[in-house]
């Protein structure tokens, strides 16, 4: 296996790392690999930066094959990889680089509660949240939808489960792309797909999956924190989940017909799991086709969630959840692809942005922020683990220049899930945790073991490089008061 030591790296300053283009023949373009000191040193028995390399040979590639800090081995692409491909020259669009769980994603609401309201209540609030909200694999959702409703699911998102009744048009406001994208095409995901999604809305999952409650208790930029509703003492909760087993279907289903399309279409990539398609390709469309609408069942599964973390306050604080200050601040997807409009060469040229475990962060003035954001710039939901923090933060200039408008997703792993089982043998989590004033539940042992903090790198570390490298900024720190994970 070859180690970071073996990965060439030119430093360009104390954020920023190149792999030159002439380290392996292939390659189209250099890596560009966003990190510190320290950060390198978890890569160093990591086949991540040998990822990056392989990326940087994709036909089309434009620019550079990136690398955001929070960087660990995935499939095909490594987990906070990004790379943006010129339909125009070639370009291809590659499952690997969306991945398995297509837009999983978090999105962090406020509330007008502050700690001392919630403290007292918050064993009874997890205990509600947990039975509430099903989490865990095998968990059913509350809400059982026919084909027909799977079908206008997968074309509308979110706006399908508001529509329902189950929250405002506000949600959809404070949602990237308003929770749907265009052109999904419910004809090209395979009935297996459907059949797995229809009992899976309004579920949270399990692995990384999770809901939280958290208090801010860092504020960085009082203005922008006050313009998202949000002060030291502020109670939020975030919730991070993905497409379940429909998006997981989808990816699998298509893996397949890419690996096929190599060959026929004469593409050469060092890892097979880089199976790609050209994007104006019939196979390269109906990925595409596919692949949104497993975003937007995404984000109606977000959604669904919303729905149900909302009425859990209600129970708990015998109040509805408008008067309780329950407002979306932002929903953002991670493992996405997206046509973004960008200057190359002096030329505005709309690239096939793959986000790989990678954040959109946009500038303020960009078209797609919502209106009440745009001097702000799109807020950048950074979770961490259930034992430290998470961050919001703000896009910028400087992101759409250089990353196509993009930053890291979270912290990263430093363990795989069997380490951090082997790491917790003998211990409990919970109750290390709950000694920190942070109660956990979860489905079993393992599910909590798995997910341990020390199985994540440090989050101030990793935004600490997006925010010195200017490819977005810090606004306000969370911690966690409460989890529930599958």
């Amino acid at each position: 296996m070859k180690t970071q030591t073996q990965v060439p790296l030119k430093r360009i300053d104390e954020n920023r790392w190149q792999i030159p283009r002439d380290y392996m023949p292939g390659m189209r373009v250099p890596g560009m690999v966003f990190a510190n000191e320290k950060l390198l040193e978890t890569m160093q028995f990591d086949q991540a930066l040998e990822q990056v390399v392989n990326v940087a040979h994709l036909p089309g590639i434009v620019r550079y094959s990136l690398a955001m800090p929070d960087i660990h081995w995935g499939y095909g692409f490594p987990i906070g990889g990004v790379a943006a491909t010129d339909p125009d020259q070639d370009g291809v669009i590659s499952p690997g680089g969306v991945g398995y769980d297509i837009n999983c994603g978090v999105r962090l609401l406020r509330t007008d509660l502050k700690e001392a309201d919630v403290r007292p209540k918050l064993k009874s609030l997890i205990a509600t949240l947990f039975n509430d909200v099903p989490c865990g694999v095998g968990q059913s959702g509350r809400v059982k939808l026919s084909e027909r409703d799977l079908r206008a699911l997968a074309v509308k998102g979110a706006e399908f489960v508001v529509t329902k009744g189950f929250g405002g048009s506000e949600d959809l406001a404070h949602t990237e792309a308003q929770g749907a994208l265009d052109e999904a095409n419910p004809e090209a995901v395979s009935d297996r797909a459907y059949e797995r999604g229809k009992s899976q809305l309004g579920t949270l999952g399990s692995g990384n999956h999770f809901l939280e409650v958290q208090v801010v208790d860092q504020v960085f930029d009082e203005d922008k924190a006050n313009r998202f509703g949000l002060a030291v003492g502020t109670v939020t909760v975030m919730i991070h989940s993905g497409s379940r087993g429909f998006g997981y279907q989808v990816c699998d289903d298509f893996l397949g017909i890419a690996k096929q399309a190599l060959q026929k279409y004469n593409i050469r990539v060092p890892d097979p799991q880089l199976a790609c398609a050209p994007i104006h390709s019939q196979e390269g469309r109906q990925y595409l086709g596919a692949m949104r609408a497993a975003a937007n069942y995404a984000w109606g599964n977000r959604q669904m969630l919303t729905h149900l973390t909302r009425h859990s306050f209600e129970k708990v604080f015998e109040t509805g959840w408008r008067k309780l200050g329950m407002d979306l601040i932002y929903d953002v997807a991670h493992n996405i692809a997206k046509f973004e409009t960008y200057t190359i060469d002096g030329k505005k040229k709309t690239l096939c942005v793959h986000r790989k475990g990678a954040t959109r962060a946009f500038p303020p003035g960009h078209a797609e922020i919502p209106e009440d954001y745009k001097d702000l710039g799109q807020p950048v939901i950074i979770p961490g683990d259930m034992g430290r923090f998470s961050y919001l933060l703000v896009g910028t200039q400087q992101a759409a220049d250089e990353t196509f408008g993009t930053t890291c997703h979270g912290a990263g792993r430093v363990m795989s899930r069997h380490q951090a089982v082997k790491h917790a043998h003998g211990r409990s989590i919970e109750t290390e945790l709950e000694k920190q004033g942070i109660i956990v539940m979860g489905r079993g042992y393992k599910s909590v073991a798995e997910e341990q903090p020390a199985a994540y790198k440090d989050v101030n570390e990793v935004v600490a490089v997006v925010h010195q490298a200017g490819i977005a900024r810090r606004v306000a720190r969370m911690r966690p008061m409460g989890v529930i994970k599958g």
